[in-house]
């Protein structure tokens, strides 16, 4: 599905054939489909409003007006039936049911970074919430949205939230001016606390293996720390230096060459095809030699929000894997082998990293960098794939198919599909 202004556009995702086409009352801001790919979710924030629609029955439709409260957020509770609204300064949440017209309410949601996550399974939901200048949260049953916990917590002032994909832990984070992870189990108890050091910036971003095992803590101080989930204790400090020296480590370094022309067929004026040849370039990875010195961007102290830290990291699949963006080095991706807690490759691009993302089947890793190119890397090797096309189609975002045989890439205007092919049995 995309949106194109007040138009959404949902097509089969393997043939790009036109399905449906939907009209709504104002600008898009937001879509999102529900768990079952049966209803689709349109977020009108300007004017306060939510539209879904129906893939079974066209003519079918809903609408819902949060009038005077107004809209900042909206999202499909796990079971595709159910509608969550954050109105304006976070006052509520309200859950809107399709399927009985029924309305419940969630008061004192905290405005941060991510306060709303659901269980993997879809049966608990856990709000980040604040009253009386103190940070709670709230765990709910899906199912009725009744309250199943409540409690407060050790922060100062909580940045954001997050199941483990088995349910049965939720780590949250204090701000950035406050090194604490907390573990909580489902019945509220703490299970454990964690600080690195305390007084320079702390955590910048987290991600859970999707076994469970590990939780991954990337910091302001360049590092990431992989807490195991036995004694929720620190088992390896992971660092990224400006200087690769392993042996061991691959550094894949992108190199742009431009094409070689016959001059023989050089003319004036030249052909479209002679001109977009000449005017292009070509990328390709060569493997450096190391050490290597990779480029390293001092932040700027007297800013906010410094270009310092680890910022990006996720797991493969299959939980050997892990990927990291440090900001200072924000032409590189790192990926460690969590089997041995090792460095095991570096890529290093031409341009900033935009956006990294694992294939959800296999262990492959798909980055964009804003330009019109692809990197592709498995432990096979890695590759550049040039996106077809006329113009300037820059790459801003990607993300995967369920069945990880397809990508979507996302520039600012448009989007395009990236099919890959099987091995021939």
């Amino acid at each position: 599905a995309s949106c194109v202004q007040h138009r959404l556009v949902v097509r089969d995702a393997s043939s790009l054939q036109l399905l449906q086409l939907y009209t709504c009352l104002d600008q898009i801001q937001y879509i999102e489909w529900s768990s079952d790919s049966l209803f689709i979710l349109c977020a009108l924030y300007k004017r306060g409003i939510v539209q879904v629609w129906s893939l079974e029955q066209p003519a079918w439709h809903c609408r819902i007006d949060e009038g005077s409260a107004g809209l900042v957020a909206s999202c499909w509770s796990p079971d595709g039936r159910h509608i969550l609204n954050t109105t304006e300064f976070h006052l509520r949440i309200t859950v809107w049911s399709l399927c009985t017209k029924s309305v419940s309410y969630i008061k004192y949601p905290k405005a941060c970074q991510q306060g709303v996550v659901f269980t993997k399974d879809g049966r608990y939901m856990a709000v980040a919430e604040r009253r009386d200048c103190k940070d709670f949260i709230s765990i709910f049953v899906c199912s009725n949205w009744q309250l199943l916990r409540h409690f407060d917590t050790e922060t100062q002032d909580l940045s954001g939230i997050e199941w483990a994909p088995n349910g049965c832990v939720l780590a949250a984070w204090d701000t950035c001016l406050e090194y604490k992870v907390l573990l909580y189990s489902l019945d509220g108890r703490l299970l454990s606390s964690f600080r690195a050091y305390e007084w320079p910036l702390g955590v910048k971003s987290i991600a859970w293996s999707p076994s469970s095992q590990f939780l991954a803590i990337g910091s302001f101080d360049e590092k990431v720390r992989i807490l195991n989930h036995v004694t929720w204790k620190k088992i390896t400090e992971l660092d990224h230096p400006a200087t690769i020296a392993s042996k061991k480590t691959i550094v894949y370094k992108e190199v742009e060459k431009s094409p070689a022309v016959d001059p023989e067929r050089l003319s004036f004026p030249p052909t479209r095809e002679l001109a977009s040849s000449l005017f292009s370039t070509k990328s390709k990875y060569d493997i450096s030699q190391v050490p290597v010195s990779l480029q390293y961007v001092k932040p700027v102290a007297d800013r906010a929000n410094p270009k310092v830290g680890v910022g990006m990291l996720a797991f493969s699949a299959d939980n050997c894997f892990l990927a990291t963006k440090n900001d200072n080095i924000p032409n590189a991706v790192w990926i460690w082998d969590i089997r041995k807690l090792k460095l095991s490759v570096v890529l290093e691009q031409l341009c900033t990293i935009q956006s990294f993302q694992w294939d959800p089947c296999q262990p492959r890793l798909a980055v964009c960098t804003g330009t019109s190119r692809v990197y592709l890397w498995s432990p096979a090797g890695c590759v550049v794939v040039q996106v077809p096309g006329e113009g300037d189609f820059q790459i801003m975002s990607l993300s995967w198919h369920s069945s990880g045989d397809s990508l979507v890439l996302l520039s600012k205007d448009n989007f395009c599909v990236c099919y890959l092919e099987g091995e021939e049995v």
